[in-house]
């Protein structure tokens, strides 16, 4: 070496501290680069993202590959560095060329190529991808020792190709934090939300479904079938639980305009009822819907007793937000008052009013305003009284048939 000029090994030293560089950055940007976002661009015929996602599929080769790459540059730099210091100043310059190449190394060949590449996860995967594979095959019966010597001492291999997936609450927190339109950030939350949502949060409670009751006068039930906003409504016989049938509003127009109509001919229009039990998760009764062709079921207890209907539309209005002109819009379930306050009906479903309002009641027990009023209370109240849930000051102001029919409610200051 002491033909060899200072020039020369100078400029070797500073190849090997670059090479150092590539190696550190390389490993950064290709592990942290977005996975999905390569695998977008591989389907679209990007070759680069193609080259990257076939290195990150044996992840185990791929940092062999790096470290050694990385291991044969940083010593060979020492070694340069040895030979420069005891030529410029024997002993002592030994020891000052050790502290300055360690300096240098931790800087220029660790730190900072991998900031870089930590905040240019891509560009650098992209730059590094074609190297990396031209040196994986040049290396690997090298690597191929390597990583079989590590696998067997370490059982590193089932780790190293563990594949990576993401539970729900990770896709969630995932398309919080992504960049997409708050509309389609909105309908994937609702998806990923489905899974803990059963019927009986959706559903038309019992006592607000609106029927035909066959055993009525015929021109009630004609009149009644003229006025109804509804799509479909379910046909029974004294009670919803003798329920019929489903009659589509669509088909009455075929018998509306007879003049001797009679019950039985309308029964011929109504399709057998669908009957769906309580507690059935949305994804599944999504499934049903679809393959029983069905939009409108009847929720039952475990008695059979119907508890109330669930449709499709409500379903789809957990993901995409309501889309149809619901009764309920008209009737004012909430009012807004001067003072901040909410003049709430009764009847309206805690999941509405937290959705609609922003708020936090709780709606792990009853479904709607009264029931949980009712069970806070564990008694029906007699007259007027104030009560708080949580943050939630409620003032009952109206009690009739053994219910709570409107309630004011403050909500906690902002």
């Amino acid at each position: 070496m002491e033909d060899v000029s200072l020039g020369f090994l100078f400029g070797l030293l500073a190849t090997f501290v670059l090479l150092s560089a590539f190696f550190s950055g390389a490993e950064t940007g290709i592990m942290t680069a977005n996975r999905y976002r390569l695998r977008h661009q591989a389907k679209t015929g990007d070759r680069s993202a193609q080259r990257i996602l076939r290195l990150l599929a044996q992840p185990d080769r791929l940092i062999g590959v790096i470290l050694i790459g990385n291991n044969i540059v940083n010593i060979s730099a020492s070694a340069v560095a040895t030979v420069i210091g005891l030529r410029l100043g024997g002993d002592a310059g030994l020891a000052i060329a050790t502290g300055l190449l360690t300096f240098v190394i931790l800087i220029f060949g660790e730190v900072g190529p991998k900031t870089f590449a930590a905040n240019h996860p891509e560009r650098v995967a992209h730059l590094a991808a074609v190297a990396l594979a031209g040196l994986l095959f040049l290396m690997r019966p090298l690597v191929w020792v390597v990583n079989i010597t590590a696998n067997t001492l370490f059982r590193l291999d089932s780790i190293a190709r563990g594949e990576h997936r993401l539970s729900s609450d990770e896709l969630r927190t995932l398309v919080q934090d992504v960049f997409i339109p708050r509309q389609h950030r909105s309908m994937l939350l609702g998806v990923l939300e489905l899974d803990n949502i059963t019927v009986n949060d959706i559903m038309v409670p019992r006592g607000e479904v609106q029927g035909i009751d066959i055993e009525e006068d015929l021109d009630d039930i004609v009149k009644q079938l003229r006025r109804t906003q509804h799509t479909r409504l379910p046909v029974f016989r004294g009670e919803l639980n003798n329920c019929v049938g489903i009659l589509h509003i669509r088909n009455s127009t075929r018998f509306l305009g007879k003049p001797d109509l009679t019950k039985a001919e309308l029964l011929q229009y109504v399709r057998e009822p669908y009957f769906v039990p309580e507690g059935t998760t949305l994804p599944t009764q999504l499934v049903q819907f679809q393959k029983l062709k069905r939009r409108f079921g009847l929720v039952v207890d475990e008695y059979g007793d119907v508890q109330g209907i669930v449709t499709l539309e409500a379903i789809l209005e957990e993901i995409v937000g309501e889309f149809t002109t619901k009764i309920s819009d008209s009737t004012k379930d909430m009012v807004r008052q001067a003072d901040g306050s909410w003049l709430i009906d009764g009847s309206a479903t805690l999941r509405d009013i937290n959705r609609l309002l922003g708020w936090k009641l709780p709606v792990d027990g009853p479904k709607t305003l009264n029931g949980l009023i009712l069970e806070t209370l564990e008694t029906i109240p007699e007259s007027a009284l104030s009560l708080r849930i949580t943050n939630y000051r409620i003032e009952v102001l109206q009690i009739r048939d053994n219910a709570v029919k409107s309630a004011r409610v403050i909500p906690p200051p902002a």
